[in-house]
């Protein structure tokens, strides 16, 4: 067993209390250790699917009639910066080339392409995007209390086609609780910010 392993699977696995954040799945955990992902990826992962699992859990109990994915936006969540273990330099730095990276790995390690392309599409989005990937970008924002207005519409429009609420009901319902989310935010960019990019 090489020394970095167990680090990279109690980051992903371990218990935390500040801020208190679901385990990665453990089969994402494996993978990421097998990949020699840096432990500040693994720390960013945990905490954007700790977001997309109170997302999740928060449209099932708001607007059940929408039909969401649970697994996937779960799945899509940990591993949607996974392409960052082969191009380290964009955890700290700008770039895009993490994402046809992490799509590709995910298709190699046999992950079927529809969970394998939150990888590839997580930056990017319009009016015809699945509700799945709608949902993984904005707990890819707002784990760090980022709002995106663009986004937080097309969202709203999704739980606008499913309950035939009004536009603006379903945004401050949606707005009420990114809010609560976001409160949390600098728990969690300090948490993540004390796992190392390199080594």
């Amino acid at each position: 067993m090489t020394t970095g392993r167990p680090n990279v699977l109690s980051t992903a696995l371990d218990e935390t209390h500040d801020p208190p954040l679901r385990p990665l799945p453990a089969a994402v955990a494996e993978l990421l250790r097998d990949v020699a992902a840096p432990l500040r990826l693994v720390a960013h992962l945990r905490a954007v699917h700790d977001v997309a699992a109170q997302l999740v859990d928060w449209v099932g109990a708001h607007r059940p009639e929408l039909a969401v994915d649970a697994g996937a936006v779960l799945f899509g969540a940990a591993t949607h910066d996974v392409g960052k273990a082969l191009h380290p330099g964009e955890l700290s730095g700008p770039g895009s080339r993490h994402e046809e990276a992490g799509r590709d790995l995910l298709l190699a390690r046999g992950v079927p392409p529809e969970w394998a392309r939150f990888a590839a599409g997580h930056a990017s989005w319009t009016p015809e995007t699945a509700v799945e990937d709608l949902l993984v970008s904005l707990a890819d924002k707002v784990w760090k209390n980022k709002r995106v207005p663009g986004l937080e519409d097309l969202v709203v429009a999704g739980l606008c086609r499913a309950g035939g609420r009004p536009a603006w009901e379903e945004f401050l319902a949606l707005d009420e609780f990114l809010t609560h989310v976001g409160e949390a935010a600098h728990r969690r960019l300090a948490w993540q910010a004390a796992h190392p990019v390199h080594g």
